[in-house]
């Protein structure tokens, strides 16, 4: 699951290191190009809230392997796109992947591992995130120079092969633990907001994921364009990045147990600080690179305390808590996204990253919010 986490996350994000290639290329602009993240997220929201009501009994196995086979197909049309809207139709599918599997990923890790273990599961899971980011954006970026961004987009087909035969050997059968002739209905999900708790950390989880991709989404071109990077010191930046995101993984797993809403609060307040920081000292690059990789630190670890918030709110609607989860990620990457895309066409990079330290600041206070309600109500 780690491995079929690294190549999504890879997918997904790619066209943050190959923006501007992408933009030439296609004759679109940066702005319009940043879309092809909001389609997935778009159609990940989509597959996130109705995939436990289409799957029914399915076994749980055999539906991670068809989204993993759909990544593959995803990456094919993406790396054979001739025009716009094939790449966003590849985008989309690969959507369906993202949210069918980051759905499931909770439950899944849930049933797999004991109930003490399941932080230390999910940690791993996003490890492969944060591989993905250690690795997939410089990598994009170092091979969009050499073989093209198609080229890099297809590298991603071999890798979703061997994430699919290895799950196939190692999962075991998921037979659906819902009772026989019983299907979850979509309004179930939906009825997990009528708990406050629930309510409040959504909301909070909305908010820090629409904060940090209105301003991820478009650093390469503020990398280019503030910093004057050319595309070996992009590539440098990213895996800078990646490696600090990889760190903060592993390092947060160990925190969890003892400072879960601590970390709720304080990465989204911190991140509100680098975004700021991103406009006063984007000449610098011994700043932006200390800056980028702090971004990644937090950025990273942040997804793995929330599934772990999760896990603890909802541990018997896991399924259903992963969709709604996902689907509010889902929407906020989309919303982000865009709203990055036009504030950077319309107004470049300064009024984009201060839209990113407001929406950032506002999701420490929900979060402060949470966490007071859930442990007042324990």
């Amino acid at each position: 699951m780690a491995l079929c986490a690294f190549v999504l996350i890879a997918s997904e994000f790619m066209p943050v290191s190959l923006l501007t290639p992408i933009a030439n290329d296609l004759t679109i602009t940066e702005g319009y190009a940043g879309q092809s993240i909001s389609i997935s997220g778009l159609f990940a929201l989509f597959t996130s809230l109705f995939l436990t009501t289409i799957v029914g009994k399915i076994d749980r196995k055999s539906i991670l392997l068809f989204f993993t086979i759909l990544m593959g197909i995803s990456g094919i049309i993406v790396a054979f796109a001739p025009n716009a809207t094939i790449l966003m139709i590849g985008r989309a599918i690969l959507g369906i992947c993202i949210g069918g599997f980051w759905s499931m990923s909770a439950a899944t890790a849930m049933r797999l591992v004991p109930k003490d273990k399941v932080p230390k599961a999910l940690a791993i899971i996003n490890g492969g995130n944060a591989l993905a980011t250690t690795i997939a954006a410089p990598l994009g970026s170092y091979l969009g120079g050499i073989i093209g961004w198609r080229g890099a987009f297809f590298c991603i087909v071999p890798i979703a092969i061997i994430a699919f035969i290895w799950q196939y050997k190692s999962m075991p059968s998921l037979p659906s633990q819902h009772s026989y002739g019983h299907r979850p209905k979509l309004s179930s999900v939906f009825k997990l907001l009528k708990q406050w708790k629930v309510t409040l950390g959504i909301v909070s989880v909305m908010l820090f994921f629409m904060g940090v991709f209105s301003l991820f989404t478009y650093l390469r071109p503020f990398l280019e364009v503030k910093t004057k990077l050319d595309v070996q010191m992009i590539s440098l930046a990213l895996l800078a990045l990646g490696i600090a995101g990889l760190i903060g993984t592993f390092i947060i797993g160990n925190l969890l147990k003892t400072k879960l809403f601590s970390l709720l609060i304080v990465i989204p307040f911190l991140m509100m600080f680098l975004a700021i920081g991103f406009i006063l000292f984007g000449n610098s690059v011994t700043w932006v690179f200390i800056l980028i990789s702090l971004w990644g630190l937090f950025a990273t670890s942040a997804p793995v305390a929330w599934w772990t918030w999760l896990s603890q709110t909802l541990p018997n609607d896991a399924e259903a808590g992963g969709g709604l989860m996902v689907a509010v990620i889902q929407l906020s990457i989309t919303l982000g996204a865009a709203l990055g895309g036009l504030l950077f066409d319309a107004y470049g990079y300064e009024i984009t990253f201060v839209f990113s330290a407001i929406i950032l600041a506002i999701s420490a206070i929900m979060s402060s919010i949470t966490a007071f309600y859930t442990v007042k109500n324990r």
